[in-house]
């Protein structure tokens, strides 16, 4: 079964910051996904899929809810452009994968440096 993909474009990221963002994957009907045995990927590129900036980390916060977040380190962010793709794609036990949430994301300078 195939799924079309969310868009949600993710308004700053900040440059040489940590970034997270907190997601909870829903079926059709508003139920959470039980991601018990499910594995969660997801990555940044350019527009033409020609470079990879960074994979996401990803965190499983409760996989009964379909609940988990994607996160950048700030040495990842510290090299990304100021527009870039991403996507997350879920597969499940079986091996079946099917993209969930995609959109770009945009990446702002921070002034401040420690």
């Amino acid at each position: 079964m195939s799924t079309q993909p969310g868009q949600y474009n993710i308004p700053s990221v900040q440059r040489r910051a940590d970034f997270d963002l907190g997601l909870q994957f829903l079926d059709s009907t508003g139920a959470p996904i039980n991601l018990t045995g499910w594995t969660v990927y997801a990555q940044v590129w350019d527009r033409k899929r020609t470079v990879k900036y960074a994979d996401f980390n990803v965190t499983y916060i409760d996989r009964a809810q379909g609940s988990t977040s994607i996160a950048l380190t700030d040495v990842q962010t510290a090299t990304l452009p100021d527009e870039v793709y991403y996507d997350v794609l879920l597969q499940n036990p079986a091996g079946l994968r099917n993209y969930y949430l995609e959109g770009i994301a945009y990446v702002s300078e921070g002034y401040t440096e420690p």
